[in-house]
């Protein structure tokens, strides 16, 4: 029974949370645009974040998602900037203050600081229309007021949802205005699951002398022996214009010398499989591995552009398995 109290609490919580965001939704007006303009012209500045308590918490997650989504940016603590942090904030920066009320005493001071540059920016996102913030702020961002969930309407809940959305809204308008993609997002996330999902082929593939080539007119006795050597299991043939024209495997050595008895007078060329599936050094290596899956193969040719043709590099499904790609 209390199994289903619980649920019924928790379906509350997000029904009422829902209610918020439909309610945010429908209250962007030209101050939105306004500030994804201001963020996107701030070359010569820096974007700062600020907020007290709960506020606080959500304007240092804002704060980093804008910053790993391309536009620069870092949290200051507003009580801190009572005692000194002030000095973080200088002329061409954009601040972004985030509060409910609009009247805690921790933004006064910080509030005042931005006045008296008029080289500052501040965006003010805030509930409450008649506050200090809200008079304040050269762009007003206002947030509907919204039921906090949960007895009483005491604990931050809805409004800090509310927050959160806006800010995202913001870092995710930019991000497609600077048409930030998958590449520029991979620098900023070279680690951790994210960063393994984001690898591409280019970053995996193997290069210069340990790619497998092999002339399409040498002798298979030296391409079992080459082989034996690369331990990859594959070649990748070349004709004299160093150019890809097929791929040997140690399996259809072995499937040939079991139907012909010999390999002896045959060349590479003989018994390689022409025109070999090559991937564009760009793509993800999850696609990499789908191709492979889906082809049942274990090793492809890389290639840039359209060039298919020009190996410049080899994947095997073993280097795309020990990065945790799935």
């Amino acid at each position: 029974m209390k199994k289903d109290i619980y649920k019924k609490i928790a379906k509350d919580v997000i029904n009422t949370e829902i209610i918020s965001l439909n309610k945010l939704k429908n209250s962007l007006d030209m101050n939105f645009k306004k500030a994804v303009e201001k963020i996107l012209n701030c070359k010569k500045g820096k974007v700062i974040l600020s907020g007290v308590g709960k506020s606080g918490i959500i304007a240092k997650k804002i704060s980093s998602t804008l910053a790993s989504v391309g536009t620069p940016s870092f949290f200051v603590d507003a009580s801190s900037c009572s005692h000194g942090d002030l000095g973080q904030i200088s002329s061409n920066d954009i601040l972004i203050l985030i509060s409910n009320s609009g009247e805690s005493l921790e933004l006064k001071n910080i509030i005042q600081f931005a006045n008296r540059n008029k080289n500052i920016t501040l965006i003010g996102i805030v509930s409450k229309k008649n506050s200090l913030l809200y008079r304040a702020s050269d762009i007003k961002i206002l947030t509907p007021e919204v039921k906090e969930a949960g007895p009483g309407g005491i604990v931050p809940t809805s409004s800090t949802i509310v927050q959160l959305a806006i800010g995202d809204a913001l870092a995710i308008a930019t991000m497609k205005q600077k048409k930030f993609g998958q590449k520029d997002f991979k620098k900023f996330h070279p680690s951790g699951s994210l960063g393994s999902k984001l690898k591409s082929v280019e970053d995996l593939m193997l290069t210069g002398k340990k790619i497998p080539f092999i002339n399409e007119s040498s002798s298979m006795k030296n391409a079992l022996k080459f082989i034996s050597q690369k331990k990859l299991g594959v070649l990748v043939a070349r004709n004299s214009k160093k150019r890809t024209t097929g791929i040997i495997t140690d399996g259809q050595i072995r499937r040939t010398n079991e139907k012909k008895g010999s390999l002896q007078q045959l060349k590479v060329k003989d018994v390689m499989t022409k025109n070999p599936i090559s991937i564009n050094a760009d793509v993800l290596a999850a696609k990499a591995l789908s191709l492979m899956n889906s082809n049942r193969i274990t090793f492809l040719c890389v290639h840039k552009k359209k060039q298919k043709n020009k190996t410049i590099g080899v994947i095997h499904i073993h280097n795309i398995l020990e990065n945790n790609i799935q």
